[in-house]
């Protein structure tokens, strides 16, 4: 088992396999980003349509978490990532032969199992490294949602090349062998193989469930909505988005949405060492700090102006070129990633024994957001005729939780130790109880 200061044996495959495999998870999750963009022509969808169709995997692979996560607890990693891979592959090259709509939505619902390997990975990868590495560790394992550009990347040619019925049958037969590799590699968690030794039975499911009623897992889940929620959503939408707003074809818009999902992916094992040194609160502050300004510029509609001058009137126009768009949404991204681990860092730390159960839930709160918000996103646009609605949305979204979180924040040092209020560092976050702070900071002065 994990020590206070050394991983257990087999982290280094737990961690680069499980990472590797969630990675070929997610390009299978976040294929309708790409093929979603035909599917809408040859089937004549609407915007609304759309963004249910790419939205429904989002909706699978978020609600099914918190029960694998569970399960992962009480059967293991290696067995439940197994079982949730076949099938996601299985639905992947069946989707190949959807003809209708309603056909789309069923076959896509199965295609989103691939996502819920988040819980079952997180879960898994914890057990075998200490707190104090648990943020980093975690950070490198959800750099696998650079699966999104993977399919950016590749999927356009492919699919302009031999349709976007192969993307769905090469992306379905490389998520199976990926599995059977996953399970071959790795080994079960330090924790099962005692319990497995000693006779001791898995806790019940119920008993998985009971730190749901704490306060504290809900507001990490509604931080979740935004960083993960949004990256979802914005990694689905993009490729859409550029087609109509800028005019650029399939693939070229596949690889300029990368510049925002790769960010959003591969900083994250910067966000989680940077959690473990400096904390998750001050992390946090910076995502949506800087989201905040992000979304504030995108937002803006391209907008002509007539001026009244000393001479006639004077006419200039205001637009986002699209380099610009193409920096703004790399920098959204690497706030994101910071976010998404800075939630992730403190869950094995308050939650030991319930890591499953606990991020399955923060997933399924921020895997609803990636379902919600590209339905929104498609109305918005139906209702409003203006392509960055989408990011008015993710303004006031973020706005709103950098402002909840501050109050919060505030209210809680005070209300359990008023001289909390004066340390850099609130204690929660870094993984410090109130009394021991409070007693450091007494001896400091």
């Amino acid at each position: 088992m994990a020590s206070a200061e050394n991983p257990a044996p087999g982290a280094a495959s737990a961690l680069w396999v499980s990472t590797f495999a969630f990675t070929a998870c997610f390009a299978v999750w976040t294929i309708f980003s790409i093929i979603g963009v035909q599917i809408k022509t040859n089937l004549g969808l609407s915007e609304a349509q759309f963004g249910l169709l790419v939205g429904t995997p989002i909706l699978t692979g978020s609600l099914v978490r918190v029960f694998l996560g569970v399960w992962t607890e009480q059967f293991g990693g290696r067995r439940v990532n197994l079982i949730v891979m076949v099938l996601a592959a299985a639905a992947t090259f069946l989707l190949s032969y959807a003809q209708t709509y309603g056909q789309f939505l069923i076959a896509a619902l199965g295609v989103g199992m691939a996502g819920g390997a988040f819980a079952v990975g997180v879960a898994y990868v914890s057990k075998f490294y200490p707190a104090g590495r648990q943020g980093t560790a975690l950070g490198i394992f959800g750099a696998g949602n650079v699966g999104a550009a993977v399919t950016k990347f590749a999927a356009p040619f492919v699919m302009l090349a031999l349709g976007w019925e192969a993307v769905a049958q090469i992306w379905a037969g490389a998520l199976l062998i990926i599995a059977l590799g996953f399970f071959l590699l790795t080994r079960d968690e330090p924790q099962l193989v005692a319990r497995r030794r000693s006779g001791e039975k898995a806790a019940a499911a119920w008993m998985q469930l009971t730190p749901l009623k704490d306060l504290r897992v809900w507001r990490f889940a509604l931080y979740y909505f935004f960083v993960f929620g949004g990256f979802v959503a914005l990694a689905l939408w993009l490729p859409h988005y550029l087609t109509g707003a800028y005019g650029v074809g399939i693939g070229v818009a596949g690889m300029l949405a990368a510049a925002y999902s790769i960010p959003g992916s591969l900083f994250r094992v910067f966000g989680g060492w940077l959690s473990d040194k400096i904390g998750a609160r001050k992390v946090m502050y910076l995502t949506f700090a800087i989201s905040v300004i992000c979304t504030f510029i995108l937002s803006y509609p391209a907008t002509a102006y007539v001026v009244d001058g000393i001479e006639g009137p004077i006419r200039f126009r205001l637009a986002i070129s699209l380099p610009v768009f193409t920096a703004l949404v790399f920098v959204l991204g690497f706030a994101m990633s910071l976010g998404k681990a800075a939630v992730y860092k403190h869950i094995p730390v308050y939650y030991p024994d319930h890591v499953g159960s606990v991020g399955g839930l923060v997933g399924m709160i921020g895997g609803l957001g990636g379902f919600i918000m590209p339905i929104v996103f498609g109305a918005l646009n139906d209702l409003t005729g203006v392509w960055t609605s989408c990011f008015m949305l993710l303004f006031l979204l973020v706005l709103t939780a950098l402002v909840w979180m501050h109050f919060a924040v505030r209210r809680m040092e005070r209300r359990r130790a008023p001289i909390l209020a004066d340390l850099p560092e609130f204690p929660e976050l870094a993984g410090v109880g109130p009394d021991k702070a409070a007693s450091s900071s007494l001896r400091s002065h």
